[in-house]
């Protein structure tokens, strides 16, 4: 339970990912309208967006990389890195939305290897390989 709680720290990364930078003319009344009614209409400068949306994927690699060595090792942190760049450079460097959602794909992924349960060892196993 301790692992599932960790890894929604993700969650936000992934969500954030989605707001758009100013590439969706037709997706801008739908996040104008959430993001107002949340009071948050600050987030649709990108001036906040790019830092904010660092700081979650932050988030999102320190828990991949928090205890790995006892989970499935770093593999999962190596490919959240990989979506971590993906998205910021996809959303504000080349404004290549595929780059972007393909980043999202791919921390999600992550996210999901990392909280797969590993296969427990067989005490038996090890004892018919000394014999």
């Amino acid at each position: 339970m301790k692992l599932a709680r960790q890894n929604l720290l993700a969650v936000p990364g992934v969500l954030l990912s989605f707001l758009p930078l100013a590439s969706c003319p037709a997706c801008w009344p739908l996040y104008g309208g959430v993001l107002s009614a949340l009071g948050l209409t600050f987030l649709l400068s990108s001036r906040y967006l790019l830092p904010l949306t660092a700081a979650v994927l932050c988030l999102a690699l320190v828990s991949l990389a928090w205890r790995a060595r006892t989970r499935h090792g770093y593999g999962p942190f190596g490919i959240g890195l990989l979506a971590a760049g993906l998205i910021l450079g996809g959303k504000f460097a080349w404004s290549s939305n595929p780059l972007a959602y393909g980043g999202v794909a791919l921390l999600v992924a992550a996210s999901v290897w990392n909280s797969w349960p590993r296969r427990a060892e067989c005490s038996n196993c090890s004892l018919e390989e000394r014999s």
